[in-house]
């Protein structure tokens, strides 16, 4: 293997440990001497990722939210269907999520550079459920709904669940508050 294969792959592995440290833990109160204890390398190795904790933070956040993607939009491929496509789309989404702590998600929100990665990625998935349902009313699927409301409306209560809101308030855990929201939307939409 040639030294810059092995930098990428090693670079690759760092932040897939960094993002489940901090998905596991939080991040708020880790130093980066506390981060590089733990995954067995150098506050050296830590600068080659990014600059500053800051940074790295920001970096570990943008690496989870690419690869929630790349596995949600792999469940939707798998999908026929404009129904199953959106309950397949908004369960992935939740078991992309499921790893993130508590802590994790109140650090996220209480750190406004990773909040920022989050909320676009929520805008971006609410515009994916809004071509989901366009795809639906065009098939005949669905009625003819205003997309860009019932999107919004799921990205509202995506921001909720992933808050935490609604585990609080009902108990539901966030795989099954994805599947609540794709049967009320699916059947609310329902042609």
């Amino acid at each position: 293997m040639t030294r810059p294969a092995f930098a990428t792959r090693r670079r690759g592995e760092l932040f897939d440990a960094l993002v489940a440290l901090l998905l596991a833990e939080g991040f708020a109160h880790l130093t980066l001497d506390d981060i590089a204890a733990r995954l067995r390398c150098s506050k050296s190795t830590l600068y080659t990722l990014a600059g500053s904790k800051e940074q790295l933070v920001r970096a570990a956040t943008v690496h989870f939210f690419r690869s929630a993607t790349e596995f949600v939009e792999a469940r939707l491929a798998a999908v026929t269907g404009a129904r199953e496509r959106i309950t397949a789309y908004l369960s992935a989404v939740g078991a992309a999520l499921d790893p993130a702590s508590a802590q994790f998600m109140a650090d996220l929100d209480g750190f406004e550079p990773a909040r920022a990665v989050y909320e676009q990625n929520t805008r971006i998935a609410a515009r994916r459920v809004q071509e989901l349902i366009a795809e639906g009313v065009a098939a005949g699927d669905f009625r003819d709904v205003h997309a860009a409301f019932a999107a919004d409306l799921v990205a509202t209560v995506m921001v909720r669940i992933q808050q935490r809101v609604v585990r609080a308030n009902t108990g539901l855990d966030d795989a099954g508050a994805y599947r609540e929201l794709a049967a009320i939307l699916t059947g609310g939409i329902q042609a």
